[in-house]
């Protein structure tokens, strides 16, 4: 199969239609999984160098899963407008503005959207922000690092896990340290970011007390447990109303 959009060869009965949006790697995984899911058929694959079908005539499917680039939305908005397909959004990099129009979607038909599809990094995540509770004295730090080929930082895991110890936004995230920067102020958070070789993605949530410390850590070893999460996030949303949805509601509740 090649970038350009591939219409389904076979019309399986009983079966999912899945249309992938991205053909780098998150995207070629999940077609992969697409493809070897007997309870699901690959709708179509469109790329960089397509990207404007998803405007004209790229085909609807009951969900599309989103693993290309921030500046696609446009072009993801036109396509859920145009066909009322469900979107399964893993698109990281998204400003505050552009992860509000995402939510909006959610008016037209059934929208999630994370940063990370592990499982083990939902569960990370409440229990980071049960410990932020239990240890509300502890200063607390987030460390994330990944590949040498990431463009964004901090990840959009690190944020999340910044929003699961800081939900009321009592506290303020200093994004590294540099310099003469005086003691740690005991109402921030330091998000850090480390990049390097072929590292799939290890986040953890640091709590620093008198004389001791707890460290919450989830390690991926292949980005392959993203895209598996993605799709089985994508078969519980085709059975759901038109709305929003987060992972946690989704997976969790």
């Amino acid at each position: 199969m090649t970038s350009a959009t591939v219409e389904a060869t076979s019309q399986g009965v009983g079966q999912l239609s899945v249309f992938v949006i991205g053909d780098g790697r998150m995207g070629t995984i999940v077609r992969e999984l697409v493809e070897a899911d007997a309870s699901l058929r690959l709708a179509g694959i469109v790329g960089v160098d397509t990207k404007e079908e998803l405007r004209t005539c790229a085909p609807a499917a009951d969900v599309a899963i989103d693993f290309s680039h921030k500046d696609m939305l446009p072009l993801v908005e036109a396509y859920v407008e145009r066909t009322g397909s469900a979107l399964v959004s893993g698109v990281t990099g998204y400003t505050e503005d552009e992860l509000a129009r995402v939510r909006a979607l959610g008016e037209k038909a059934p929208v999630i959207h994370s940063a990370n599809y592990s499982l083990g990094v939902a569960v990370l995540r409440r229990l980071a922000a049960q410990a932020a509770v239990a240890l509300s004295e502890f200063d607390i730090e987030i460390t994330e690092t990944h590949h040498n080929q990431k463009a964004d930082a901090p990840s959009g895991t690190a944020k999340l896990l910044l929003d699961a110890v800081n939900p009321d936004g009592e506290y303020i995230p200093v994004y590294g340290r540099e310099g003469m920067c005086g003691k740690r102020d005991p109402r921030e958070i330091g998000v850090h970011a480390l990049r390097g070789g072929t590292v799939a993605g290890t986040h953890t949530v640091h709590f620093f007390g008198p004389d001791e410390e707890v460290e919450l850590t989830h390690r991926a070893t292949s980005r392959r447990i993203f895209a598996s999460g993605a799709v089985a996030a994508a078969k519980r949303l085709v059975a759901c109303e038109t709305g929003f949805y987060t992972f946690d509601e989704l997976m969790f509740e």
